[in-house]
């Protein structure tokens, strides 16, 4: 990053491909429309606020999502988020991509939940070639990760941006977001997850444990997805030790590993982002969707038929989103169960006389 990386922020063709990259999809909300009403002003507004220092964060609007967790969510005003674009397009990404390790999978270009478990059936095939089905994994899981980012670690991390404004600028976004207080160290922690910033300070804030792992451990196969890792290796022993690193690293970055993080054979399948993977005895790599994720899908077929009876979802609706999951299950071997599940998936509306009473019951809101 050069010293005048903040000069990106005033461009108005960076700000106006920013809009556009966060209008995208959203262009019937009106938090939108009220921003499109007056473009070119609110575009401005935004950069000169850049130039005399003044931009602030407008706070965040809190919801929960339940599928396929509960998790809370924070997320930006429209005006925020046009910041947050531009800031991550032309200035975090270029100096991030750079400083991270191949295999920190998440959120980059080029990258995602696709590449990493390609790379996990890459390391499976060849550890298979020198060591047969003999061999274990480690699988590590941070507990609570976004809620437990130090925000002091995390700005001393960040010290190294040569940038003093964009450094000025990330030190505030951070500020910006309350968290919760530690209540050992007095300090703030977390990052809230509706932020683009957050996801490329969460990809760098476990740098110094990949870079443990690839480079004093010397774990080859080795493949990070936000704060799941998973490695692969001859020996027990040796993860053993290797573990016991990562702890005290973890440690250092007030971090701990849940209960998902463990030592396992090989032969007996790990699960990794929705799949099961197994190394068979001829070395062929299997892929099976999770069984938790087999039984929300079956719950989510069974809904959709509730819906679809009731007057709640169109067949439209229905198709693109069965369309959608059906795409993440072309990446393991489901077409068995595909096959069972998706030949019990009726559509039926219900009687006239029964749409009337759930209409009744309901207001005549079942649209």
């Amino acid at each position: 990053m050069e010293e005048n990386a903040f000069d990106a922020m005033l461009d108005f063709q960076n700000m106006y491909r920013a809009y556009r990259r966060a209008a995208t999809g959203k262009r019937d909300k009106q938090e939108v429309i009220d921003f499109e009403l007056d473009l070119s002003r609110n575009l401005w507004e935004i950069i000169h606020q850049m130039e005399d220092k003044t931009y602030r964060v407008g706070g965040y609007h809190k919801f929960m999502i339940y599928d396929p967790k509960e998790r809370k969510i924070e997320a930006l005003s429209f005006r925020d988020r046009v910041v947050q674009h531009c800031l991550c397009d032309n200035i975090l990404k270029p100096y991030f991509e750079n400083r991270l390790v191949h295999d920190n999978a998440a959120c980059r270009e080029g990258k995602g939940t696709d590449f990493a478990r390609d790379r996990l059936t890459e390391f499976l095939r060849e550890h298979y070639k020198k060591h047969g089905t003999k061999g274990y994994i480690l699988k590590y899981d941070i507990r609570h990760y976004f809620d437990s980012i130090d925000h002091e670690i995390l700005k001393w991390m960040l010290r190294s941006i040569p940038d003093k404004n964009v450094l000025g600028l990330l030190y505030h976004i951070i500020k910006s977001y309350d968290g919760t207080t530690d209540p050992v160290t007095g300090r703030k922690k977390g990052l809230p997850l509706g932020n683009q910033t957050s996801q490329w300070f969460a990809l760098y804030y476990l740098d110094p444990m990949d870079r443990l792992i690839k480079e004093k451990m010397r774990i080859k196969h080795y493949v990070r997805y936000m704060d799941d890792g998973i490695m692969v290796h001859e020996s027990k022993e040796y993860l053993k030790e290797v573990l016991t690193q990562m702890r005290k690293k973890a440690k250092e970055l007030h971090l701990e590993f849940n209960e998902k993080t463990q030592i396992l054979p090989i032969s007996e399948g790990v699960d990794f982002l929705g799949f099961r993977f197994y190394l068979t005895d001829t070395g062929k790599v299997i892929r099976r969707l999770r069984t938790s994720n087999k039984r929300r899908w079956k719950r989510r077929l069974k809904k959709y038929k509730e819906d679809y009876r009731a007057g709640n979802k169109s067949l439209k609706d229905i198709t693109r989103s069965v369309a959608s999951y059906r795409g993440h299950l072309a990446h393991g071997h489901t077409y068995k169960l595909q096959k069972k599940v998706m030949g019990s998936f009726v559509l039926t509306h219900a009687p006239k006389n029964e749409v009337m009473a759930y209409e009744k019951e309901n207001g005549n809101n079942s649209g």
